[in-house]
């Protein structure tokens, strides 16, 4: 990270100098430094000239007294509290007024480090996203103590580095990364109940979510000790909220030095050109309905997106309830709920398969049915679907929904029977935190959207996915998991139980604080 942040201020024609106390450490970070700007020209990205204006504007060193001098500090070292508040002290007698010092904490509070220092008007924090030259984004965050013109220093280098600036209060995991707790934590969650396979998870985030990577992916990027290490900080800061406890299958993991790429194994195991596994399969084509009379029930996004694709690959689509359902060659029940007694009407279907939002297949009374899961918006980007059985699942209701939604251009990926499958309980997470967020005034709904599309690469912002895939289907899902596991991780945030959309800002008028010091850093 910290040789991400000094790559991005070199060439943007900053003097910099890089500190580390290992020489060894100084030395990778040069020659992982020089080979980023050689690839940047050979890809034709950077010119050459640029290239070596950049690399003569950074220096080495292992003696902070050598930051002496300097207009800012950004501290990247490890996330131990005692080691940040010792370094900030040090560099309160090195760097004098006015230079600004900065800490890149991702999960401990910026008033936290700043406590103790002789001069916690000047810290603040500046959370640059990895791999820092690629993501757009840098959140400005505000200690308790921090001044208003720390505040503009910080905003006004984030821009100079040709980032996009959001001021985050001062909470755990700022804005962004606390929004994001979900895609890791749920989905280590859904292995640990053997709902999906690792492999399945990241398949299916990528194919049915439009993720670039899925979260097992990201993690062994990151590395799962780094990850680990913020997961644990949270869940202490928070004095043990249950949607953030960490999970023993990783640290089972960091014990036994699977710790992601870096050590050529974590979730995954890396060969030596970087590959660790296949390609995704490519979807069906869609066409081949020939025709074949489906009946799908449902008014949500999901059922209406159903029926446009199911027409587009030429079933001829009736309504659940009428004359021609009981002949249907497949009945598609894409309610969000059961419906007392049943799934359908006395005319229903004789193999059917049902959405497994706010009830497991289990749960449906329909023994016989198969059962799906798909969340909107269903845009080109979803190219998967996720199907499920239980015990008395006939094999023929099985074999005509994959066929079903295989004409529909989507692959058919197994897995294990729970409401909201895998994608839909991650996103109603994703979406939840979203809300606690909110609610609490962490940050506004556009800088949530705005944080974690610049910053983590996310397809869209949990703000933009609830409107995509409808609150009720995010509630339904979440109620039914809360019912059914009987977790609090699973409770509904406040906003969310009142049905208020996401969007509305008027929440914000309750709690201005980040909003003014936004204002007062201009």
């Amino acid at each position: 990270m910290g040789a991400g942040i000094a790559e991005v201020a070199a060439l943007h024609g900053i003097q910099t100098v890089l500190v580390d106390g290992s020489e060894s450490a100084l030395t990778g970070a040069e020659v992982r430094l020089v080979d980023s700007f050689a690839r940047a020209v050979e890809r034709g990205r950077l010119p050459g000239r640029e290239a070596d204006a950049a690399r003569r504007r950074l220096s080495f060193t292992v003696a902070l007294d050598d930051l002496a001098g300097c207009d800012v500090v950004i501290e990247a070292v490890s996330e131990r509290l005692e080691l940040k508040r010792e370094l900030f002290g040090r560099l309160a007698e090195v760097c004098p007024a006015p230079a600004l010092l900065a800490t890149n904490t991702s999960s401990l509070r910026v008033s936290s480090v700043a406590a103790g220092a002789s001069d916690p008007g000047r810290i603040v924090g500046m959370h640059f996203f990895n791999p820092v030259a690629r993501m757009r984004l840098v959140e400005v965050i505000p200690g308790a103590e921090s001044d208003s013109v720390a505040v503009a220093q910080a905003r006004g280098l984030g821009e100079a580095l040709g980032k996009q600036v959001i001021v985050a209060s001062d909470s755990i995991g700022f804005l962004v990364n606390r929004c994001a707790r979900p895609f890791v934590g749920e989905a280590l969650r859904l292995v640990q109940e053997r709902l999906a396979t690792v492999e399945q998870v990241d398949r299916i985030c990528r194919m049915a979510g439009g993720f670039r990577m899925g979260p097992f992916e990201l993690v062994d990027l990151i590395g799962l000790d780094v990850n680990l290490e913020i997961a644990e900080s949270f869940w202490f800061q928070s004095y043990g909220e249950p949607r953030w406890q960490p999970n023993a299958i990783q640290a089972r993991m960091v014990d036994a030095g699977r710790l992601g790429r870096k050590s050529g194994a974590g979730f995954y195991s890396y060969a030596d050109d970087g590959s660790y596994r296949p390609p995704d399969p490519e979807p069906p084509r869609l066409g081949g309905g020939g025709d074949r009379l489906v009946a799908i029930d449902g008014d949500g996004a999901v059922a209406v997106a159903l029926r446009e694709r199911a027409r587009l690959a030429g079933f001829d689509v009736c309504e659940w309830g009428g004359e021609r359902a009981g002949d249907a060659w497949l009945g598609v029940d894409a309610k969000l709920r059961p419906a007392d007694g049943g799934p359908g009407s006395e005319r229903r279907p004789a193999l059917r398969t049902c959405l497994c939002a706010g009830a497991a297949l289990a749960a449906w009374q329909d023994r016989a049915a198969a059962g799906f899961h798909l969340i909107g918006p269903l845009d080109d980007s979803v190219r998967l679907v996720e199907v499920t059985e239980q015990p008395g699942t006939e094999t023929e209701a099985a074999e005509r929904a994959n066929a079903f939604f295989a004409a529909l251009g989507l692959h058919p990926e197994p897995v294990g029977d729970a409401p909201g499958l895998v994608l839909g309980r991650i996103v109603a997470q994703l979406v939840n935190e979203a809300a606690f967020a909110i609610g609490e005034g962490v940050g506004s709904p556009t800088d949530i959207d705005t944080g974690t599309v610049l910053g983590l690469n996310y397809p869209r912002g949990p703000v933009v996915w609830s409107q995509g895939a409808g609150l009720a289907h995010v509630r339904a899902i979440l109620t039914a998991l809360h019912r059914d596991r009987g977790e609090a991780r699973y409770r509904l945030a406040p906003r969310l139980l009142r049905g208020d959309s996401l969007a509305m800002d008027h929440l914000q008028e309750e709690a201005p604080s980040v909003n003014r010091l936004a204002a007062d850093a201009q």
